[in-house]
Parts: structure tokens; sequence; C-alpha cells
């Protein structure tokens, strides 16, 4: 384990030119990248220009500093290199999953109702096309009351076929219990194979220490760009050793397939290059590895967790404290989104107000509040300016 003291917060900081001008709250919707991904994105474009962007040279260099790259995701999940495709986002690879499963007229999805739009329409075209039924779970309900594996349980049926939800919910800030869920989803005797499960991993990766194959989980979908503090364009997909054996590529192309001697197709490729397709932009992928070697210079992905719900604490219960001032989530948070809304006021307009002031945070829809993003690399003055902010808007 990396000793988190090595390297102090604020030495930290100064890495990350984002945060030096701004109080900044909004890693859950993208990461500010630190120098030393800005420069790795810069130097790669410089060297393939010079050396000839598709040149022998070049090619083998790719072919390098992409294995490099899904290494250093790989070693962030608990996994390894052949269980990850590498994606643009969330979406894309919530759509590798989604459509590759062949799907059977009658088979039913199950989600959440706290799923991002993009995924709900996803999900609500492929029910139309294979005639397929969706239903939806209350999970928003379990906040702070209530079991949302047994909720999940409730729900499943023999014509469940895939479990759809988010790891960490981007809306309330829950972390959902997922290996206890994956393993009811596994275990329903009712169902003629098995219910698979897809995560939405777009506030836990990053976040939340993860160890993918211990949870057994089918599918995980995650980009590099919010907690990560990566290039926007860079994600992937955790495919379980045995959902690779029933997923079928959608989008095919000459990284996802084995040629023979004459370059025609001969074979899928047996690991996760099976579901990606064609050129990338592989300086972005430089720019990922490098914010994550950034990170794992100050702490692994327990320290950085345990720093994160250590701030969050601290900003919810000062807000706690707050007349006027509701916080969703009634007890501390497990990880770094704080949600919460200001009686009589509308949330936008307070949003709008704190950006002029230089504290950049969002807006909800569902259910309508305020979302405050707190990193590892937050200080505790910002959650305490913040705080001061707030009361004067109160």
């Amino acid at each position: 384990m990396t000793d988190p003291l090595r390297i102090t917060i604020e030495e930290q900081r100064q890495q990350f030119p984002g945060l030096l001008n701004k109080t900044y709250f909004n890693f859950g919707g993208q990461g500010t990248m630190p120098n030393g991904s800005l420069d790795a994105i810069i130097e790669a474009h410089k060297y393939m220009q010079k050396a000839g962007p598709f040149s022998i040279e070049v090619n083998n260099w790719i072919q390098k500093q992409v294995a490099l790259t899904r290494n250093a995701i790989a070693d962030e999940l608990a996994t390894t290199a052949d269980r990850i495709t590498l994606t643009e986002n969330v979406t894309a690879g919530c759509n590798i999953a989604l459509w590759g499963i062949d799907w059977q007229p009658g088979d039913s999805i199950l989600l959440t109702d706290c799923e991002h739009q993009g995924i709900i329409a996803t999900i609500e075209e492929i029910a139309r096309r294979f005639q397929l039924k969706v239903e939806v779970c209350p999970i928003l309900a379990t906040l702070n009351r209530g079991n949302p594996t047994e909720v999940i349980k409730e729900y499943l049926t023999p014509q469940t076929r895939l479990v759809v939800l988010s790891h960490l919910l981007w809306n309330t800030g829950q972390v959902l219990p997922l290996t206890e869920i994956v393993t009811a989803c596994h275990s329903y005797s009712q169902s003629k194979q098995q219910i698979q499960v897809l995560v939405d991993a777009a506030q836990s990766v990053g976040s939340l220490p993860l160890d993918l194959p211990e949870s057994q989980v089918d599918y995980y979908a995650f980009t590099g760009h919010k907690w990560l503090c990566g290039p926007a364009g860079v994600g992937g997909l955790y495919i379980s050793e045995n959902a690779f054996a029933t997923l079928n590529p959608t989008f095919i192309g000459w990284r996802s397939i084995d040629t023979d001697t004459q370059g025609r197709p001969q074979a899928w490729k047996t690991n996760g290059k099976k579901f990606e397709v064609a050129t990338s932009s592989f300086p972005d992928y430089e720019g990922l590895r490098a914010a994550i070697a950034i990170h794992q210079q100050w702490g692994d992905a327990i320290a950085r967790y345990q720093k994160i719900c250590q701030l969050s604490k601290y900003l919810w219960s000062q807000l706690q404290a707050i007349d006027g001032l509701i916080c969703l989530k009634d007890s501390p948070p497990e990880a770094g989104l704080v949600s919460f809304y200001i009686e009589n006021q509308d949330s936008d307009r307070v949003v709008r107000n704190l950006e002029k002031q230089g504290f950049m945070l969002r807006t909800l829809a569902n259910p309508y509040c305020i979302r405050a993003c707190v990193h590892y690399l937050t200080l505790e003055t910002e959650i305490d300016n913040l705080v001061t902010v707030l009361k004067s808007i109160v």
C-alpha cells in the first residue's frame, strides 16, 4: 500500500490546474485533469506526428501503450487486463452489453428508478425491437430506510434476464450492496437461466475501492473522465469470464478480430478486445494512464476512499446543521456524493449563484436537488467556504 503521507494533499493539488482558481465540487460530472495527463496527451501527439502517425514504429508503440493503459485500469478494478474492453464512456460500455445479449421475445429487463436517461433510452429501444418487458424497481425509496437487495428480489421473475443498476447512485449518493445483489440474482432459482447484472459504474470507479471478480458482477461499465480525472473519451467495460462466453459483439472492426495470413477475418479475439472496434484517440489513453499513476502517488484506492468518506461526512455534518437546508441522506455519506436542497429556493438558481462566486456544483432533475461531489483532493477549507455561502443563501 502506498503511504498517503508520502505526498501531501496540497502538493498533490498543485498537479491539478483546474483546482487552483475555483472551488470544484463537480467530479461526478467531469474531473479536473492533472498536468501529467495534459502533458502525456500532448507528447503522444507530438511523437506520433514526428515518427509518422501510421508508421510501423508508431503502430507498434500504440499497441504497447494501449496494453499499459489496459493493465493500469485492470489494477484499479482488481482484475486482469483480458477482462477489460476499452470504450469511450459508460454509455458505450452499457450498450455493448445490452445489445450483445441473445434476447428472446418475452425476456424481461429489470432496472432501478435511479438510472441515467441514456441507459433508460437504450433499454426502451431494445425492448421495442426484441419484444421485451421492462420492469422498474423503487430503489430511490431505500435511501434512508429499507433494503435494496430485498426490493430487487421482490421484482425478479422467471422471465428476468438482466438486472441493470448503478453501484453508486448518481442522484442520491447511495452505495448499493453490489455483491449481495449479484448473489441474489445469480441464485434466483425460478429463472430458466442465470440472471445477469449490468452495472453503470459512472460514479464508482475512481471513487470506491473495487474487486470486481470478488463481486461476481457480469458487466461493469465505467469512464475515466470523472473521479479518475482523465480525459473525456476513454472508458471501459469489465466482462466476467462467465458472461464473456455468451456475449456477442454488435459493432465490429479490426480490433475485434484475428486474421489469417492474407488479412481475412478468422476468429474473434478471446479477450476484451473482442468488443473494441477500430481507431481511437490513443493519446487520450496516455492521459488516463498518467492520471491513474498520479492518484496512486498519493495513495491506493482504499486510502483515497477513506479520505473521500471523511471529507464528505464533514460536509454533510455541516449541511445538516443549517436550518432550511435538507440533505437527501439522513446519515453520513458512504462515498463522495452529497445531495441536498434549500427549502423555498430554486436549485438551478442557487447553483448559478454559487458558480458566479467560484463554487462549481450541479443540479439533478430526479429528485430535484443540488449535488456536491467531494474528492480526496477536496480541502476542508473549501467545504467551510461552501457552507458559509450556503448559509448566506438560506
